[in-house]
């Protein structure tokens, strides 16, 4: 049984201000892209779209003069790290599974280059939907952060991936 649904998140005021720092749609698009993955790699659904919803909560907002400053964001952003950290917190606080918190913190860790160790890192498979499904939400000039939904349309997409994951946890038992 789901302890905490994608709807307890979303409606966090954590989840609010920092996911939505870095794009709401992205995040919901990239939860989407996680859970058709996840069937793929035969890696936990509910896990998986946890991880990719919150894929970005750690983002820093690097702006110089009103600009983004993509130059600064490459040389010193570490959102992966302080993602993990932050969505390991919500998910505890939420009352998630201590080793589901544990495993999502994780992908978003590894989710993207910035946080990987030099030589010869390798993704757990839960780790490479989460990057997978980011990678294939990207846009040219991070477009993808910059996407937007009403919060009426957000939720109800949450609501269909919670749907989702219902019907899953029933046939598998999970």
């Amino acid at each position: 049984m789901r302890r905490v649904t994608l709807e307890d998140i979303y409606v966090h005021p954590i989840t609010q201000k920092y996911v939505r720092r870095s794009g709401m749609a992205h995040a919901i698009s990239v939860a989407h892209n996680a859970y058709e993955l996840a069937k793929q790699y035969n890696v936990n659904p509910d896990w998986a779209v946890k991880a990719g919803f919150l894929h970005d909560i750690g983002h820093y907002t690097w702006y110089r003069d009103g600009e983004w400053d993509y130059e600064q964001y490459q040389r010193f952003d570490i959102h992966p790290i302080k993602g993990a950290e932050r969505a390991h917190k919500l998910l505890v606080r939420l009352g998630e599974d201590q080793n589901a918190a544990k495993e999502i913190a994780h992908a978003i860790l590894f989710h993207t280059e910035s946080a990987l160790p030099a030589d010869g890192f390798k993704r757990t498979p839960l780790q490479q939907v989460v990057h997978l499904a980011d990678e294939n939400d990207k846009q040219p000039n991070d477009a993808h952060h910059y996407r937007h939904l009403n919060k009426k349309e957000e939720l109800s997409q949450i609501r269909v991936l919670d749907y989702k994951l219902n019907k899953e946890n029933l046939l598998t038992g999970s």
